[in-house]
């Protein structure tokens, strides 16, 4: 795959590729038009109703460097998700929008208690958004876009109630909830505090994936490891501080990052979140790139499309223009995050297949990447 040489031209290959997205939030996601109108009809009020300045408040205040305001965020999209229409019509609306930027493969995740304000039960919060899936993608399907979504369902890690969220991915395991995670501050809310959950999971043969290692150290990654059993590290940038290069090109890992490494644990990085909470300082000094040299598992994601102002096309593309990637390093990032989804071991291989033939026809992708 040749690297495009106008700007253009670069950000249409990068849409047009087959893509995949392992971490992003569903309430970090919402169309500013939607919260308006959403908002209007239950009297939410919102710092703006003009839903240009609405987007452009929503990446302000979360880069801001003010956790105060950066919570605000999620203040007014989670107001508007709290009836069953508000979720399906953003979970239909987060499919369209994926696949319009080329995402045919995508595992969104919630808080299923973070929508019981209005009185819906947790299996309603989950109907609700397994129904708007399945309605996006019906309607890219129509439009001549394929793409699946499937649901990650996350407890708050300062909460108390990440047992009854484990029971309720494992009671929906056969309809379209494929993995549990903790999510919410890392500081003082080790994955320890959850054990329980995740060895309810564990013992049902059900993945877990775990926020870890964006604000917290090699302490939370381990944790979230040993303890919560995770098969990949929601974040795990902070691994970069186990990972040190020797002046003979080499890499010198210490013990955890031996492990991550050698396990091959993705890692599910999302750069542009990452700056704006401080676990990296810019895009080209992004840790991502460093630990793709090193070897590891990474994979690249949006985390809050809303709040960052983004999408995954934009999330590889400042990589490629402003961190040195080539389009070859995009497709192989890709591949890996295929290679690393909660789907079935057939239907990553699809899905591998489905990115390495339009991305490299002729190339050595194809026989350089094994499901």
């Amino acid at each position: 795959m040749t690297q495009p040489a106008q700007t253009g031209d670069l950000d249409a290959a990068l849409v047009a590729l087959p893509k995949v997205l392992l971490h992003d939030h569903l309430d970090g996601g919402p169309r500013p038009t939607t919260i308006v109108e959403l908002a209007a009809g239950i009297g939410h009020e919102l710092p703006t109703t003009d839903p240009q300045e609405l987007g452009r408040w929503f990446v302000d205040a979360a880069g801001s460097g003010s956790l105060p305001r950066y919570l605000e965020t999620f203040v007014h999209t989670l107001a508007v998700m709290q009836t069953a229409d508000g979720l399906r019509r953003v979970a239909r609306e987060a499919v369209l929008d994926l696949a319009a930027d080329g995402v045919v493969y995508a595992e969104e995740r919630y808080a299923p208690e973070q929508h019981q304000q209005r009185g819906l039960t947790l299996q309603q919060v989950v109907d609700a958004v397994r129904e708007g899936f399945a309605e996006g993608e019906a309607q890219a399907r129509a439009a001549g876009r394929e793409i699946r979504v499937v649901q990650v369902l996350s407890a708050m890690r300062q909460a108390d109630r990440a047992g009854e969220i484990a029971q309720l991915a494992l009671a929906n395991r056969d309809a379209g909830v494929v993995a549990f995670d903790i999510a919410g501050p890392e500081d003082g809310f080790p994955p320890s505090r959850h054990a329980s959950a995740f060895r309810t999971v564990r013992d049902a043969s059900f993945p877990a994936t775990v926020h870890a290692g964006e604000d917290g150290g090699l302490e939370s990654m381990a944790e979230a490891l040993h303890v919560a059993g995770a098969v990949r590290l929601g974040h795990g940038v902070r691994i970069a501080d186990d990972v040190h290069a020797a002046p003979d090109g080499s890499w010198r890992l210490g013990v955890l990052a031996h492990w991550v490494r050698d396990r091959r644990v993705p890692l599910e990085v999302c750069p542009s979140s990452n700056l704006q909470t401080g676990a990296a300082a810019s895009i080209a000094g992004h840790p991502v790139t460093t630990l793709r040299r090193a070897g590891f598992e990474v994979t690249v994601n949006t985390d809050n499309r809303l709040q960052s102002g983004t999408s995954l096309s934009r999330e590889l593309g400042l990589l490629v223009r402003e961190a040195g990637w080539s389009l070859d390093d995009v497709v192989d990032v890709t591949v890996t995050a295929a290679r690393h989804t909660f789907l079935h071991d057939d239907e990553r291989r699809a899905l591998v297949e489905r990115i390495v033939r339009p991305a490299a026809p002729g190339t050595a992708h194809a026989g350089r990447h094994r499901a």
